[in-house]
């Protein structure tokens, strides 16, 4: 009875809540923690690629050419050629040195001009290599020296470090590469690009868990730690997920990034990394894959990868339809020549069409025959895929997503579902940081300082109340002044006990003005 009555009273009353939370204005944290779009521009499709990024620039809050990579000695290597070279030729006339422009020039100066993060990637993929120089305490610091020094001497905003197929051994030593490279960067942006990690139970699901599957290359306690943006490779899943094959059993199932298997990456990572560093990598490109109909299911055999513009006109060929699949993404089945049947499938002259009638053709025959047939399967992640993947973002509370890759073959579409960058709300009566602020300070700029570091979990002024993200104050008080040293001792502009440390002096004010807008 006593139960059925505070319902009843609750159901009276609810209209009045409801009422009273209309009239709560939205909090403003959105708006001091921007959804940011970053993206991989390849080098070996540098002309298309900066055209493309160009012509969308206003998209992004990072762009990251891609970019360095690491010599066997452990010394980086420049294979994108960001910066005109100078080259010593020789001519009758004796021998001169000319300089061959570089065709990233337009879209670095178009970046420096809308203060877009320049943040070239240093892609290294050797895991006996990487573990000999890290391990190598010498040849590690020396590394770490020439990344900073590329960093500072080329104007980069930062690095972007994407250290694939580590070794179990080399964890340790990566974290330590991180912590040194985060010492010499000072105020520049450190952003570590890592690989999935599916979680276990669904990885081996239906069979026993290898000795070695909790046994991971990355320490994402450290990377948290040393990272200021952390972003997430959730693509080329392929087989990985054992329970989603299992699902999926019996039709086609050969996903870039099914949502469903990204959604478990990224809730698995955020229990280590903040959410507001954590950034969803999203791919634009597929695969296609020789299959094989058995009675019971199809074996993938895969072929290669591919741009959107690779699949399309094969389906206009084959006369095929491509349709959404249970992934979310993109796809179609075919039998192109090589494989053709001798006479139709199924007794008839229509042709085939559908975007998987292909597959269930070869199914269907190869049950009836107990045989099997192959066909082929182009697979692709398109706008609609990248859509869904944005809005999982947000749901999640990510920092962002990043575009793998933007190269011009990406889906044209994809550039109506990126959403715009919406920048930090500036406050009425600050536009920029142009005075030394320190405790007791009040006004428009102290709401605006304490916005921007609010946008960074590493230098949040409070988690709730007075201050914290949504209700930041025209006041400098100690939280803010906590705030503020976090930033100094972050960015290597002072340290405790340093004249200035806590204080907004020039060198920390031009770092703050610079994530304005940005």
């Amino acid at each position: 009875m006593i139960f059925s009555m505070r319902r009843i009273f609750l159901l009276k009353l609810w209209p009045i809540i409801v009422i009273f939370l209309l009239h709560i204005p939205a909090p403003a944290y959105a708006q001091s923690r921007p959804f940011e779009i970053s993206g991989w521009i390849p080098y070996w499709r540098v002309a298309t690629g900066t055209a493309d990024a160009l012509q969308h620039l206003d998209t992004f809050t990072e762009i990251n050419p891609f970019g360095y990579t690491v010599r066997n000695d452990g010394t980086l290597y420049d294979a994108a050629k960001l910066y005109p070279e100078w080259v010593a030729t020789t001519t009758p006339l004796g021998t001169t040195t000319i300089q061959l422009p570089s065709e990233w020039t337009p879209l670095i100066e178009g970046a420096h001009a809308k203060k877009i993060r320049l943040i070239p990637t240093v892609m290294w993929s050797n895991g006996e290599t990487m573990h000999r120089i890290l391990s190598d305490g010498p040849k590690r610091r020396a590394l770490e020296d020439e990344i900073a020094a590329t960093v500072k001497e080329n104007n980069f905003d930062g690095i972007d470090i994407d250290f694939e197929g580590k070794k179990y051994e080399t964890r340790e030593y990566f974290s330590t590469f991180l912590k040194g490279l985060r010492e010499r960067l000072g105020n520049k942006w450190l952003v570590c690009t890592i690989e999935s990690r599916t979680p276990i139970e669904d990885r081996y699901y239906g069979t026993t868990a290898s000795p070695d599957a909790g046994l991971y290359a990355n320490d994402f306690v450290a990377i948290n730690k040393y990272c200021d943006r952390v972003r997430i490779m959730a693509y080329d899943q392929q087989s990985i997920d054992l329970k989603l094959n299992d699902q999926h059993k019996g039709v086609l199932y050969a996903p870039v990034a099914d949502v469903a298997w990204v959604e478990k990456v990224m809730k698995l990572i955020s229990k280590s990394i903040n959410k507001n560093k954590l950034i969803l990598g999203i791919p634009t490109y597929g695969y296609e894959y020789d299959v094989t109909a058995y009675a019971d299911g199809y074996q993938y055999d895969l072929l290669w990868s591919f741009n959107p513009g690779y699949a399309l006109p094969i389906a206009q060929q084959y006369g095929v339809v491509p349709a959404s699949n249970v992934a979310g993404e993109i796809s179609f089945s075919y039998f192109p020549t090589s494989l053709q049947p001798a006479a139709p499938l199924d007794g008839t002259t229509t042709p085939i069409i559908a975007h998987d009638q292909a597959a269930q053709a070869a199914l269907l025959f190869a049950s009836t025959t107990n045989s099997n047939l192959k066909f082929r399967l182009a697979w692709w992640s398109d706008a609609q895929a990248i859509a869904s993947k944005v809005a999982l973002a947000k749901k999640l509370g990510l920092r962002g997503v990043a575009i793998f890759k933007i190269d011009g073959g990406e889906d044209p579409d994809m550039w109506n579902v990126l959403p715009k960058y919406e920048p930090i709300q500036i406050p009425a009566g600050a536009s920029s940081l142009t005075r030394a602020l320190r405790v007791g300070s009040t006004g428009a700029d102290v709401k605006l300082l304490q916005m921007i570091l609010n946008s960074d979990p590493d230098t949040q002024v409070a988690a709730s109340g007075p201050g914290s993200p949504g209700e930041e104050s025209m006041k400098f008080g100690v939280l803010t002044l906590r705030a503020v040293e976090k930033f100094q001792i972050k960015y290597g502009i002072a340290k405790k006990g340093a004249v200035g440390f806590g204080t907004l002096g020039p060198r920390t004010r031009a770092k703050l003005n610079e994530l304005i807008g940005r």
